[in-house]
């Protein structure tokens, strides 16, 4: 049966949304909303679900801001999980039970395996106490307390992993920067690690959808302060949120890190980063392209989870060690992967930097900023993989402003006719790689930038001058991706957020601030595109 069309498979999702939810499970011991008081008096509440008996066991733990007790719901058609299911496209339908909140690993998963899972509430969050300051030094001084406290209880062996999605991951960072004593290891899957360069501002461009979102799901918590207020009143890269950026050469617990290739609006450039950037010397990273929820909960991950814990926690023979560092999966095209295999490093030892020249007939390109763009392409005449971040170099000017916001996305094109791939929030037809740079943010933080992998400072803005031609670099985010003979790789530059926001065919809920109008011209001279080659 041929596949349904974009747009109707869209629609059916949101009438019923693929999810499967299975009921609690028997023969667990399940302590409800314990108290667990922290350094400063404050106290957090946590579930506790273990199975029945006497057994000191290992502890897997997540804390989060959306409420432990958010658990789906038993309906006359059976069990209704979390409503974001409806709004946010599934590749897959993840699989879990009753008693898995949003984002959270599965209590029936792991205490069948042998652990303890804890599920806690961040400070002022759910029915914890106090006011909470999302991704802050508090934060992490919590999460450490809570780790110690599961180390510390009876049922206990004393040694704490955590685990789990997105904000789930986010807060496992500066918790294990502190180097709790009884940590044992992490799993943060899919999770930013610089909400300023990940997510609010990428490039030094304002993010303007997702965080509407994010910020209407927080607004029942009890917070020191509104993630898109402070977004809304500082537009630099101020020491704000560098205080909420967490130290990754002090995190030393063994980590196995989740690298979406889909996610690049919010959580791929931050998980490579942590993959590069830890202090750990036990490391793993496993990539994919499908829905962040479906991978999290699907077979393939949760196997490699548990053998990752098993040993880490349980002290057992997994074979996680005999396992290379890397699982690359890398894609011809959108839905399964073509190859998954696995890599001594990221990107792969065996790839070959290569600068694709931007070349145009009649010199320097020229675009609105309201509805134009310049386009570039190249065509493969032998197999080949790009497995890495790209990074491009040009020569802008404008005409009309003296700012604008440039969205830079890596193509695929196949007889014609773009090759959609998985992208952030579900959405369905996107690009291979995505880029975005202010120009008024192009100055670059020399210490941390390589030539393939640029990063802005974003501590002070510098206009275009009039008739200047300022040479700029702009980083388009990590993927894995291979080309047939004949396939072409095409680099788009525009000045606006291409995608519309609908829910249906649009990248709902991306959206970001528009430029003014402007005329951009790009200089082909000397520009290149860098992309990491490997022979196939």
């Amino acid at each position: 049966m041929a596949p349904r069309p974009y747009a109707v498979d869209r629609i059916a999702g949101i009438v019923r949304p693929r999810v499967r939810v299975s009921p609690p499970p028997s023969g667990l011991t399940v302590d409800w909303d314990v108290a667990v008081p922290v350094r400063d008096g404050t106290v957090l509440r946590v579930n506790v679900f273990r199975p029945s008996g006497g057994d000191r066991l290992p502890v897997i733990l997540s804390a989060h801001p959306y409420g432990k007790d958010a658990l789906p719901r038993r309906g006359p058609r059976g069990y209704r999980a979390s409503p974001q299911f409806r709004m946010l496209r599934q590749t897959a339908a993840p699989a879990f039970s009753a008693w898995t909140s949003w984002e959270a690993p599965d209590p029936a998963y792991w205490t069948a395996r042998g652990y303890a899972v804890v599920n806690a509430d961040l400070r002022g969050c759910g029915r914890s106490d106090g006011i909470g300051e999302l991704l802050s030094r508090l934060e992490a001084e919590d999460v450490y307390d809570l780790v110690e406290w599961a180390a510390a209880q009876r049922w206990s062996t004393g040694r704490v992993g955590l685990c789990g999605v997105s904000y789930l991951a986010m807060s496992q960072y500066g918790a294990a920067a502190l180097q709790p004593p009884s940590l044992a290891a992490i799993c943060p899957w899919e999770g930013l690690t610089d909400v300023y360069r990940d997510l609010l501002y990428p490039g030094g461009v304002r993010e303007d959808g997702f965080i509407r979102l994010w910020s209407r799901q927080l607004g029942a918590q009890r917070l020191a302060y509104a993630i898109r207020t402070e977004q809304l009143a500082r537009p630099l890269r101020d020491g704000f949120w560098r205080s909420l950026t967490p130290d990754l050469a002090q995190i030393t617990a063994p980590m196995l890190v989740c690298g979406s290739f889909s996610d690049q609006n919010l959580h791929t450039q931050g998980s490579f980063r942590a993959f590069a950037q830890v202090g750990s010397a036990q490391k793993w990273l496993y990539t994919h392209r499908a829905g962040k929820w479906a991978a999290f909960y699907s077979e393939d991950a949760r196997a490699t989870q548990h053998r990752f814990f098993e040993r880490f926690l349980k002290e057992a023979d997994s074979g996680i060690e005999d396992q290379p560092p890397v699982r690359l999966a890398v894609h011809d095209t959108r839905d399964a992967p073509l190859e998954v295999r696995f890599e001594s490093a990221w990107p792969p030892r065996g790839v070959r930097w290569r600068e694709l020249p931007l070349r145009a007939d009649g010199g320097a390109v020229r675009f609105a900023t309201r509805d134009g763009h310049a386009r570039f392409s190249w065509t493969f005449d032998e197999p080949v993989e790009l497995s890495g971040p790209m990074a491009l170099r040009v020569g802008v000017g404008l005409a009309g402003a003296r700012d604008a916001n440039l969205f830079v996305a890596a193509e695929k094109r196949r007889g014609g006719r773009s090759v959609p791939f998985e992208g952030s929030y579900g959405f369905g037809r996107d690009h291979i790689a995505t880029g975005w740079l202010k120009l008024s943010h192009r100055e670059l933080d020399d210490r941390a930038s390589e030539p393939h992998a640029p990063v802005h400072r974003h501590t002070s803005r510098r206009p275009l001058d009039p008739g200047e031609l300022a040479t700029v670099e702009i980083a388009l985010r990590p993927s894995s991706t291979a080309f047939r003979p004949g396939d072409e790789l095409h680099l788009v530059v525009r000045g606006r957020w291409p995608w519309a926001r609908n829910p249906i065919t649009g990248a709902f809920p991306a959206a970001y601030e528009p430029s003014p109008d402007a005329t951009v011209t790009l200089e082909p001279t000397g520009a290149r595109l860098l992309v990491p080659a490997l022979a196939r």
